[in-house]
């Protein structure tokens, strides 16, 4: 494993972790999609169904674990615990949007036509796009919290740790994997101008990062 894949899964472990302590100390969903969450358990879980049947190593069936353990706890604050606080007025992107063609794409581009690995590809794919309905949400409200920009921050940057960390492997292994890595770029694009926002407003000291409103 080298130092982009190590930082990259630091990041989204971060990123989780920071989404978790926001529910759970303010005792409140709001501004966070329940819709990209329930898409994030619905990616680790088509992921992960080898993790019983496959072991590569220790740390790879820890984190495993924890993804799955994690995602799943974050629905359950969202639409058990504390549904009472979630802005589901706002959180209406409509998933079939995504959902449709990603399953499409991966009947269509995969490595090989079995179950586990179509799964596999579908959650490569979903991955890329999960994030669309937090991002509706906060366009559609027109700004966010800043912890809940440090989440998308740091989702983000785990996400280009992880487009380096295929550069290098390419480089020194000679390692390619054309569905990630496309999946991966489509995916830190959608993160582009929210880069540029969370830099420029939220890093200066902004308490909520507001966002142009939608026509």
């Amino acid at each position: 494993m080298n130092i982009f894949r190590l930082a990259g899964d630091v990041s989204h472990l971060v990123a989780i972790i920071i989404l978790l302590l926001k529910i759970w100390k303010s005792k409140s969903c709001a501004g966070i999609s329940g819709k990209s969450q329930v898409l994030f358990a619905l990616v680790f879980t088509t992921r992960y169904l080898d993790l019983f049947t496959v072991f590569i190593s220790a740390y790879n069936t820890v984190m495993k674990v924890v993804f799955l353990a994690l995602s799943y706890a974050t629905v359950y604050l969202i639409y058990m615990k504390f549904k009472n606080t979630h802005n589901s007025e706002n959180d209406t992107f409509r998933v079939e949007f995504l959902l449709v063609p990603v399953i499409g794409l991966s009947f269509l581009e995969n490595y090989a036509f079995t179950p586990m690995e179509i799964l596999w590809t579908f959650s490569i794919f979903l991955e890329s796009v999960a994030i669309m309905p937090q991002l509706f949400m906060i366009t559609k409200t027109g700004e966010a919290e800043s912890i809940t920009t440090h989440y998308l921050f740091f989702l983000g940057l785990y996400r280009a740790l992880y487009i380096a960390n295929w550069v290098w492997r390419y480089h020194t292994e000679g390692f390619f994997d054309q569905i990630a890595v496309v999946s991966g770029v489509v995916q830190t694009i959608f993160y582009c101008d929210f880069f540029y926002l969370y830099v420029t407003r939220v890093l200066r000291g902004k308490g909520k990062m507001s966002l142009p409103m939608p026509v």
